[in-house]
Parts: structure tokens; sequence; C-alpha cells
């Protein structure tokens, strides 16, 4: 009984037997890692509540109805005291005399796989979009150059300087457009790397955002101050989180919420490379959420939830998040948004990978 007790604990995925009344009987150590609770506390113990939904409840109970074995897949549980996650678990009801009723669970925990693969069709997603934006930009800029030179001679010969005005609408217009395809081209400019400390950053968009006398949001601060500086380019990195705190604000209506956090993230993926240490900025707001058709083009270009948006913003700072070898991603549903920023450190100490070349 030992040597299977002693396999069981070095499996990685997480095992737990439950009796007919779904009460623990058994865990091994992975088990005791994923549920954040040990073997010794939870025996005996109601295992509906470690793991709390309705959903996987009900799936438990039909396979100990059917005395089947049962698959659950990217089922999203809230763990006590923990965090919302996500889970796959297969369900093996024990039919031996002995142990009529009791069901032999095996969970893994796919949220991180499943929030890799997203990154990597976004990541993809991206290029894509962003090739055929630059093949559309050139093919743009030609034409308004003429454009603007031909209002400008036509400027030079017009008998009645009353005239002008409409040429220079022509021109005005003309630099407009030539703007906007740059600002969809992200950024062009060679980065100032330097070290910059995150938290300075943090407080001048705060600052910034505050001063608007029509803005009334609280913030809560929730900073680590033991967090290493990073190496970036601080106005990058300052573009980047005004424009995710500025949008924060605006889904509260200028009135609600709006937290800032910083962590350190150890062994963390980012996608398919694993970095030792990764600077985690956590910007999050009580709004009406992200609407639904939204969600899975929020990064692209000229994609905006608001009449009078760009739809530039998100799209220029995930471009620039992608120099750092970083990423944004987000979470989201009715009065509560996360939207956090991913920048890992070079060597695991204090440097941030630079822009690649």
């Amino acid at each position: 009984m030992r040597v299977i007790n002693d396999l069981l604990n070095i499996m990685t995925s997480a095992i737990v037997v439950l009796d007919h009344d779904l009460h623990i009987l058994y865990m091994n150590q992975s088990a005791e890692v994923l549920l954040g609770q040990s073997v010794h506390r939870s025996l005996s113990h109601p295992f509906l509540q470690l793991i709390k939904s309705e959903s996987f409840a009900e799936q438990l109970r039909l396979a100990r109805g059917l005395r089947e074995p049962h698959v659950i897949r990217e089922c999203a549980v809230d763990l006590i005291g923990l965090e919302n996650i996500t889970i796959d678990c297969i369900v093996t009801p024990l039919l031996d005399n002995d142990q009529e009723g009791e069901l032999l669970l095996e969970l893994w925990r796919v949220d991180r796989q499943l929030r890799i693969v997203r990154e990597k069709q976004l990541l993809t997603q991206q290029q894509a979009i962003h090739e055929m934006i630059r093949g559309i930009a050139h093919e743009i800029k030609n034409p308004l150059g003429g454009l603007r030179g031909a209002a400008q001679l036509l400027e030079s010969e017009l008998p009645d300087p009353a005239l002008k005005e409409y040429t220079q609408i022509i021109i005005a217009e003309a630099d407009r457009l030539k703007q906007l395809v740059n600002n969809m081209l992200g950024p062009r400019k060679i980065p100032n790397v330097e070290r910059v400390n995150i938290h300075e950053v943090l407080e001048h968009v705060r600052h910034l955002v505050s001063s608007d006398s029509t803005n009334e949001v609280t913030f809560e601060l929730d900073y680590d101050p033991s967090i290493p500086d990073v190496m970036i380019d601080r106005g990058q990195l300052i573009q980047v989180c005004l424009n995710i705190v500025n949008n924060a604000v605006r889904a509260t209506h200028y009135k609600g919420t709006v937290w800032l956090r910083t962590r350190v993230m150890r062994q963390f993926t980012i996608r398919q490379h694993r970095h030792r240490l990764v600077l985690r900025v956590d910007i999050g707001d009580d709004g009406e959420g992200i609407p639904e058709h939204l969600r899975d083009k929020l990064f692209l270009p000229m994609v905006s939830g608001y009449a009078d948006g760009t739809g530039l913003g998100l799209s220029i700072a995930q471009s620039i998040m992608r120099q750092y070898s970083g990423v944004i991603h987000y979470e989201s549903e009715p009065g509560k948004t996360w939207f956090s920023i991913l920048i890992p450190y070079s060597n695991g100490k204090e440097k941030a990978l630079c822009p690649k070349t």
C-alpha cells in the first residue's frame, strides 16, 4: 500500500477519491497543491466546499448515478480562498462491492495552457493583420504624397488668396491621413532603453489621469516595493499603462474604482517561452466589462468599443510589448475587468529583455 501511495504522490495529476456523499477519502500531493489544502485537514470534508461550481457538481453526481467514467473539459471552478481556475477532470466510479458509490477523480489545471494557446493564436493573428496593414499603408501613403504636392502647386498658382483656404484643407487632411496610417503601423522610433521603476511610471500615469477635473475615480494601490527596475523605454511603458488606465477609467464612467497592482511571477510562460522572472502589472476596474462581440478582436487595429475611439491604443500597446517579448492579456466580466502587462526579465535578476533587432 505504501508503494502505491508513493507512486500516486509523484504523479503530476491531482488524484482525489470521494465517497458516496462526495466527501474526501484520499488526496495525493498534487491534489493538495491544486486545491491549496492539506490532506489531513481535508479528509471527510465535503469536496464541493473546496471546489465551487454548479456545473462541475452536476457532472460529478451524473457520473456517480450512471456508474460510468465521465470526462469534464475546461470547467471553470472557484477554489475556496483562492482564484478562479479552469480544470479538466476524469471521473471514474469505483465499482468494487466494498467501494460502491466512490469516485476517483483525476484533475489537471488547464487555464495556463489555454492562455498560452490563446496568446499564440493572438500573436499569429496580429502578425497577419500587421503585415496586411503595412501593405495597405504603403499603397495609401504614396497617393497621399502626390495629393499633398498637387495641392501645394495649385495653391502657388491661385490668383485669389481666399481660395487658398481650400488647398489648406486638402493639405491638412492629407497630413492627418498620413499620421493615422503611421499610427496604425505602431511605434517606429528606436527605443531609448533604460532602467525604469514601474511604480514611478504608474504614479506618473495616475497623476496624469487624476488631473482631469471631471474624473471622480478612486485608485486603490497594491504595489510590491521589492520589484526591481525593468529595462525598457520609459515613454513606451507610460504609453502602454496610460492607454489601459484611461480605458479603465472610461469603463467606470469616471466615477468607479481602478486598481493598480504589481507583482513578480516566477517560472512563467509567455508565448511558449518559460522565463525565470516576469514583471506583472495588473490594471483593474469595476466597470461594465468588455462586450462579448469585442473580446476576440480587442487588440486588432481599428477595433473600439466607443463611437469616438480610434481603436489603435491597445493594438499599439500590444505591439510595444511584443518588442520586449512581453504580452498584454485580460479577463473581463461585468463589474470586474483586469488587464495584465507581462514583461520578462532577461536574466532572472534585474534586467528585462531588450527589444529584438
